[in-house]
């Protein structure tokens, strides 16, 4: 695949996502699937019970800029009941429900999201003892979303903690600095190895397309700076699964054609060659050949529930269709009916070579 920046996208279009997405319902097939590896868990506290807000002020950053979060508060009787609760619900993801050191945590502060598609409400979990503080978020349970962050739990190099409850989401903090502050903050700093991180951002790029994970603009993803020998490694991560195989053109499974990316593209172009790209290409794809190898089992279930759940529209399966049907010059792709066919289809598109270079590899290791 080429590697450049869409003109389309200096005005914004056509690569804009939808503006919001509906809510889609987890069935019986997938949630037979979260009992069986551990992610439906009951909780003490649902996300409707944190709907019944008192009053909220707009929270700003320590530059006075707006967040698009609000801080909320709650009336007593009501706070005595979820504050508890959220205590117990941090050690069920952290710790297995082990609520042995919840006597020295407390909830420091809620604040809710408006803007996103899953209305999050970010809980901050403090220690009473050292004051240190962690993050979780509670959202509505969002089939796709659901099905992106499985996803990329079997798929990418991270792993994610996230449970469900009915109509519950609880997500573990991902940390990291957001794309669009890396931008302004740290892209052009003297520390910064502007090669590793466009290396980075080429395999971030193949691992959105082969998975379609779609909308990864700057803001919904965050950079992993770790010190190396010497210098420093990269690692973009995801942080927003809502658009999980749910839009209908190509391109907005491939952040290099956001205009919010351009300023990455643009130290890709600059610092990458053809070929060095193609490299990076096929590591990403060859690492992700290897997860699906060790994962298949859990995988194909997945897939196969997905394929027969509803996650889009007609109109955006029948669009993405014909545009990969075009990438590829295959028209297998109009056989799929189903955007879980489309994503089990694209990952033999993509991963086909490399899995059968690892078959025979293996064979003859075992030989």
């Amino acid at each position: 695949m080429s590697f450049s920046f869409d003109k389309n996208a200096e005005a914004n279009e056509p690569n804009k996502p939808s503006k919001k997405k509906p809510i889609f319902p987890v069935n019986d097939l997938l949630r037979s699937y979260l009992k069986n590896h551990g992610r439906e868990v009951k909780q003490p506290v649902s996300y409707n019970d944190l709907l019944h807000v008192a009053y909220s002020v707009p929270l700003k950053d320590k530059n006075g800029n707006s967040t698009l979060w609000e801080t909320v508060s709650y009336d007593m009787n009501h706070w005595n009941f979820i504050r508890q609760g959220l205590v117990e619900m941090y050690a069920i993801l952290k710790t297995e429900g082990d609520l042995t050191f919840t006597k020295h945590l407390d909830v420091a502060r809620i604040d809710y999201c408006f803007f996103a598609n899953s209305n999050p409400f970010r809980i901050r979990i403090v220690n009473k003892f050292n004051d240190n503080y962690d993050h979780y978020y509670i959202k509505q349970a969002d089939a796709s979303r659901i099905y992106g962050l499985e996803l990329e739990h079997l798929l990418s190099p991270n792993r994610i903690t996230f449970l469900t409850h009915n109509n519950t989401l609880v997500e573990e903090h991902i940390p990291g600095i957001p794309g669009d502050v890396f931008i302004v903050n740290y892209l052009d700093e003297p520390l910064t190895n502007k090669i590793r991180f466009a290396k980075e951002f080429v395999k971030f790029n193949e691992r959105c397309f082969v998975r379609l994970l779609g909308d990864m603009r700057s803001y919904n993803f965050v950079v992993d700076i770790t010190p190396d020998i010497e210098d420093f490694q990269y690692r973009i991560r995801a942080i927003d699964f809502d658009q999980q195989s749910y839009e209908g053109r190509k391109n907005l499974y491939l952040p290099q054609f956001f205009k919010e990316n351009k300023a990455f593209v643009d130290l890709c172009v600059k610092h990458l060659n053809k070929d060095s790209i193609q490299q990076y290409q096929t590591e990403e794809r060859t690492m992700m050949a290897f997860r699906v190898a060790s994962s298949r089992l859990r995988l194909m279930e997945l897939l196969n529930i997905m394929s027969k759940d509803n996650i889009s529209t007609k109109e955006k399966l029948s669009q993405l269709k014909n545009g990969l049907a075009e990438h590829f010059n295959d028209p297998i792709f109009f056989k799929c009916k189903s955007m879980g066919q489309l994503v089990k289809r694209q990952l033999k598109q993509t991963l086909q070579k490399n899995l059968a270079l690892i078959q025979k590899n293996l064979g003859k290791f075992e030989d």
